[in-house]
């Protein structure tokens, strides 16, 4: 073969590698590695009574991002709110799970106090950093300060998914803590993940296999999948693939009534209010309205649900105000 046949058979291998793209991370999974499958009719009936839970969501930093990622800008509602393109003020969130005996959990990592005090010995990588803004960010609480201010000793961290505004804070983590995530969240391939999977795989680095929610289908037919997480009910996972595909949102018994925990299939408040799903920052734009859908025919036929979204506050629940960061608690 010819030095320019195998340079062009060189190429069309790159371009074929490229348009496949690679995984979110390659860091080792653990399959069915926690929970026990349940259904949408077991969750309600537990919403009846209150739990033992309390859970604090904590706002990590504040941010701005296009607008055009946050939601669906082709969308009737947003054009009709004359929505367009730039940024949109969102804040970055972990929330604090408190179980009596199974002890301290995360959902999400926020960002980590390296990002903060010396971005070049984070996680990200110098490309991701040259994109993402970094100097609109306003850190309010790294985990780590989060951790050591507080004495923090950690059971083990939930993801609602793995991109990095949302295990951006893993360095914080120990590293023998145990973390899972929705089904294939790791696994999903797709362009954008050349350039980031580097990141997220330093993110993950000296942790252990990251494991999969024991999801299956949900027999009653109202999400992808139910997963009750300590096995009595306190806490249930909800998959809600679209944002990402193993997209999970999470129902907390606490004390004081349920709370929703929704990640990124709902970023902002409007998206919420108005069923406008997430715009350009899904892998699948169809299913991520889908979800949405379910969620809020969940939650509208719940009241006594409080919702927390996955970038903004939503309403009078909560104790802040949109782009004043802060904690937000329910006991």
């Amino acid at each position: 073969m010819s030095t320019t046949h195998s340079l062009l058979a060189l190429a069309t291998l790159l371009l074929a590698a490229a348009s496949q793209g690679c995984a979110v991370s390659s860091h080792p999974r653990a399959p069915n590695a926690a929970g026990v499958p349940s259904r949408t009719r077991d969750v309600v009936s537990a919403l009846a009574t209150p739990g033992p839970l309390e859970v604090e969501t904590v706002t990590s930093a504040a941010w701005a991002v296009p607008r055009e990622g946050l939601l669906n800008l082709e969308h009737p509602k947003a054009k009709a709110a004359g929505l367009t393109k730039g940024d949109e003020a969102i804040e970055v969130y972990f929330h604090v799970v408190r179980h009596p005996r199974k002890g301290v959990w995360l959902v999400d990592t926020g960002f980590e106090k390296a990002l903060r005090d010396d971005p070049s010995a984070s996680a990200m990588g110098w490309l991701v950093r040259s994109q993402i803004g970094l100097e609109k960010m306003r850190f309010t609480s790294p985990l780590g300060q989060y951790l050591e201010e507080k004495n923090v000793h950690l059971a083990g961290v939930f993801l609602t998914h793995a991109h990095l505004d949302h295990v951006g804070g893993m360095r914080d983590v120990p590293n023998d803590v145990p973390v899972y995530t929705g089904p294939g969240e790791l696994s999903e391939r797709s362009f954008t993940n050349l350039f980031v999977q580097g990141s997220t795989d330093r993110a993950f680095e000296g942790k252990k296999a990251v494991g999969e929610l024991r999801m299956t289908t949900d027999p009653d037919g109202a999400f992808d999948g139910v997963v009750d997480v300590f096995g009595d009910r306190s806490f249930f996972a909800l998959h809600v693939p679209g944002h990402s595909s193993g997209s999970t949102a999470y129902l907390a018994r606490t004390t004081k009534g349920p709370v929703l925990l929704v990640g990124d299939a709902c970023h902002t408040r409007f998206g919420w209010e108005n069923g406008v799903e997430p715009g350009e920052f899904s892998s699948d734009r169809a299913k991520s309205a889908e979800s949405l859908a379910r969620l809020e025919t969940f939650a509208r036929a719940h009241p006594e649900i409080e919702v927390r979204l996955g970038h903004q506050p939503l309403g009078p629940k909560d104790t802040k105000v949109a782009g004043a960061p802060g904690p937000v608690s329910a006991r």
